[in-house]
């Protein structure tokens, strides 16, 4: 109640910009200020900064290191993935927006990850809370293994960041986003990350074996689509979007670039999964790889069956974020399930995706991709599959005991009650602190775009250039 009315009382233009310009100038001088004391403290480097003890003691380490590499590239790939289904799926006259929201916030979350982020999510744990050391990487000594997983971390948080671009497409002021980006690298996707995979205290409840996400169904995705649904609930819906009050569909101008995308995404997804043990010597990475695209293939399926019986028609976008539906529910589950079950979550999150799509858009949510239904609904139900279809043949992100089991095979609602605290903090965390960041930024400095700019498109109102010149242009 207190920070409601305190969002109300913030000035409005052009007050706002006097405020913005003195809180600028306030947290530069102690950014400055912070960054410079910690450059001249003294930096302990670790015994191993260049890497050539640890070689020394293991040479067949360095085939983990190369894994973990190729793998956070292939994770670093599912930016395009992502760049091209929100292209194809969204208008024209917005592609140019939408490849400038793609390329920058995955250089802007990186940033802040660096800065911030990666020291909140890793960092000495205060409380189970947050992680205090680290910042910049300095401050404390570093290793090239602090560097590898930094390399692979710094995707999962450009990963997370990026969904949220189709969620708010075709409306959402440039710097809007921008300013977005840098705030889940920096906070929410660290912090949440930290209380998960950061020895946090999500990682150690007393259910079953704590919390457990094996890739991000929820420390990624679920928390990237209910940011999204933050971004999309303070934007409202496109105009023409809603004709008396009935949803209607705005058709995206490229199947094809949709489909090229939902193929990069799944390739992309090998590295997101198997490259989350951190090691090639991990020979679980074949249970992992055989589970993430048995469940892409169920979900695409299903997706396309359910369209077929309920249209008449198989409907190739539906069929498309089925597949992606079908990733995002088994990759919390990935190293804990046996490949029948996989199939089963995969058939089954084709199936919420599709209701998904069509409740939003009933209640007047406007999400042009289907992020939410694809990353929101789908990261729920991957954390609950956990706690069901575990079988006890892996441990806790290892080989080595205790095993993780779940319902199905006799492991009592321990771990899916641990599945489920995680399913409402995660929810409670990403919703709460998107509607905040949207509601503030709106305020301040309102985020949607002039109905005169959505008509003509992002691409020139926001950039000044078109995506596709010399081509004859009809959208309105």
């Amino acid at each position: 109640m207190l920070f409601k009315r305190w969002i109300q009382n913030l000035p409005r233009k052009p007050e706002a910009s006097r405020v913005l310009n003195w809180l600028g100038k306030g947290s530069l001088i102690f950014v400055l200020t912070w960054f410079a004391r910690l450059l001249t403290s003294d930096v302990a480097l670790a015994a191993d900064s260049s890497g050539v003890e640890t070689l020394s003691e293991n040479s067949g380490i360095a085939v983990d290191y190369v894994w973990v590499i190729i793998c956070a590239a292939l994770v670093f790939l599912m930016q395009a993935g992502f760049a091209m289904v929100e292209a194809g799926f969204c208008r024209r006259k917005n592609t140019a927006n939408l490849m400038m929201k793609n390329l920058m916030d995955f250089c802007m979350t990186s940033l802040s990850y660096l800065a911030v982020g990666f020291a909140f999510m890793f960092g000495a744990s205060k409380a189970g809370i947050i992680g205090t050391s680290g910042f910049f990487l300095l401050g404390g000594g570093y290793d090239v293994n602090t560097y590898l997983l930094f390399v692979f971390q710094v995707m999962f948080a450009a990963t997370a960041a990026t969904i949220v671009a189709g969620a708010v497409a075709e409306r959402i002021k440039w710097k809007a986003y921008f300013i977005y980006s840098i705030v889940v690298g920096a906070i929410i996707y660290p912090i949440y990350g930290h209380w998960v995979w950061g020895g946090g205290w999500l990682s150690t409840l007393p259910f079953g074996a704590g919390h457990l996400d094996f890739a991000g169904s929820g420390a990624v995705h679920m928390l990237g689509g209910f940011i999204g649904l933050a971004g999309t609930m303070v934007l409202g819906p496109r105009f023409g979007k809603y004709v008396n009050g009935k949803p209607r569909a705005i058709p995206g101008h490229s199947i094809s670039l949709a489909t090229l995308g939902a193929f990069l995404l799944w390739f992309g997804w090998f590295g997101f999964n198997a490259g989350s043990t951190l090691a090639a010597t991990e020979l679980r990475i074949s249970v992992i790889a055989t589970t993430t695209t048995m469940a892409a293939a169920a979900g695409a399926f299903t997706a396309m069956l359910f369209t077929w019986i309920r249209n008449k028609k198989p409907d190739v976008g539906m069929a498309i974020n089925g597949s992606l539906a079908g990733l995002v529910g088994i990759t919390a589950s990935c190293a804990w399930v046996p490949a029948w079950a996989a199939v089963v979550i995969g058939a089954v999150a084709g199936i919420l995706v599709v209701l998904g799509v069509y409740f939003f858009d009933r209640i007047g949510i406007d999400d042009p991709v289907g992020a939410v239904s694809v990353h929101g609904i789908n990261g729920i139900w991957g954390l609950l599959a956990v706690g069901i279809f575990a079988d006890g043949t892996y441990g806790v992100y290892t080989t080595e005991a205790p095993r993780v089991i779940g319902l199905l095979y006799g492991g009592g609602w321990g771990q899916f009650i641990a599945q489920g605290i995680g399913v409402a903090v995660c929810f409670g965390w990403a919703f709460g602190l998107g509607m905040l960041t949207f509601k503030l930024m709106d305020k301040v400095m309102k985020i949607r775009v002039s109905p005169e700019d959505e008509l003509r498109g992002l691409d020139i109102s926001e950039h000044g250039t078109d995506a596709y010149p010399g081509l004859p242009y009809t959208e309105v």
